[in-house]
């Protein structure tokens, strides 16, 4: 077995241990081909040692450390409903539309409401047909909002609960009802679902409340002078040409409030009020309808309508007076509807359809000429 040959070129002289700088003795010297061992850098002056990568970030706060992490979630605030409100309107509105129902949409007769003695008298007295009206009303009213309300709870849109309006001195009773929604976090396609399923709900409603309504009436009853008159949208008066074929008022367009019954009354209203919702302006019904079938240019339909109808108020001011305020409303509300969260998501031909179709309810929903 060879042995290795001593030699001073290839064999490494032992010294001592190696000393740390500044030492004035030199230390051993390590074999030949060894690597010395990396030495760390010592921490900078204020950094924190014993840390996990997180602690170490100059933005951590020990203080707000347990609290829970900001997620995405968390940058849609969704306000919770309130219930007070919807409910104490719920019932304002069940008693002014039964007060109402009772005085025979006269609520403000003095017959009827010149003393509490004669409220108790009328209420004893006219409490069915009182019941049978706000019941009615009622069913169209809330079944039209929740159509709303249900497709604002399918897409996540915040939204109220509907919120009735009572208003126990009119003819009525009320002036529908509202829900109070963040449209603008829905899309094209949300936007028009939730605009076109209040008048599609409240017309499975209305339409049958209507008709019998309207097979009860008896037209031939004597009417006395000065009494107020409902003009028939184009649905009833097709409604009294089938149920009432020969009668000699069969194609009657005007209604004395002392002809009506409680379901007539009601259909009419909700004829009223669907009419009116899918007029295409603004943030109504027809207004997120029409936007929604034809975006940008819904803004020049909408000034269009809203032309048309000035002037037919202004021609005919006997007659349509009545929609005068209403039309000033809905100006200053502005006949614009917005733009939605995204406009480019399709509709689909069956939505199509459906909007299209929409677009005449209120020919055949509206009473044009009101009351007189």
């Amino acid at each position: 077995m060879s042995q290795p040959t001593p030699d001073s070129s290839s064999t490494a002289q032992p010294v001592g241990p190696a000393q740390s700088a500044g030492a004035q003795s030199a230390g051993p010297a390590r074999p030949s081909g060894a690597v010395e061992p990396a030495k760390s850098a010592p921490p900078a002056p204020g950094a924190r040692t014993g840390l996990s990568p997180l602690q170490r970030e100059a933005y951590y706060d020990p203080s707000v450390a347990e609290r829970p992490e900001l997620q995405v979630s968390d940058l849609h605030f969704r306000p919770q409903r309130r219930t007070l409100l919807p409910v104490s309107l719920f019932i304002a509105t069940c008693l002014s539309t039964f007060w109402v129902g009772c005085t025979r949409w006269e609520p403000l007769a003095p017959q009827f409401a010149s003393s509490w003695s004669h409220v108790g008298r009328t209420i004893a007295a006219n409490w069915a047909g009182g019941v049978d009206y706000m019941v009615a009303v009622l069913a169209i009213l809330l079944t039209h909002e929740m159509g709303h309300f249900l497709q604002t709870v399918k897409y996540r849109i915040p939204a109220s609960y509907p919120l009735c309006i009572p208003v126990p001195f009119t003819a009525i009773g009320t002036m529908g009802a509202v829900i109070g929604m963040d449209g603008m976090r829905a899309d094209r396609r949300q936007i028009f679902d939730i605009g076109i399923a209040g008048p599609l709900a409240g017309l499975v409603v209305a339409f049958p409340v209507l008709w019998l309504g309207v097979t009860r009436l008896d037209l031939g009853q004597p009417v006395p002078p000065d009494v107020m008159q409902l003009n028939l949208p184009l649905a009833a008066q097709w409604m009294m040409h089938w149920a009432h074929a020969g009668k000699p008022w069969a194609d009657s367009q005007w209604v004395a409030l002392s002809q009506l019954n409680p379901y007539f009354m009601a259909g009419w209203v909700g004829m009223l009020i669907t009419g009116l919702n899918m007029l295409p302006i603004s943030q109504l019904d027809g207004g997120h309808t029409i936007y929604a079938l034809f975006l940008g240019r819904a803004h020049t339909m909408a000034k269009i309508f809203i032309s048309l109808a000035i002037f037919y108020v202004v021609s005919n001011l006997n007659d349509a007076v009545m929609w005068t305020p209403m039309l000033v409303l809905v100006i200053f509300m502005g006949i614009h509807h917005p733009r939605t969260a995204n406009d480019r998501v399709p509709l689909g031909p069956v939505r199509w359809a459906i909007g299209l179709a929409s677009l005449a309810i209120p020919v055949i929903c509206f009473p044009l000429l009101g009351v007189r």
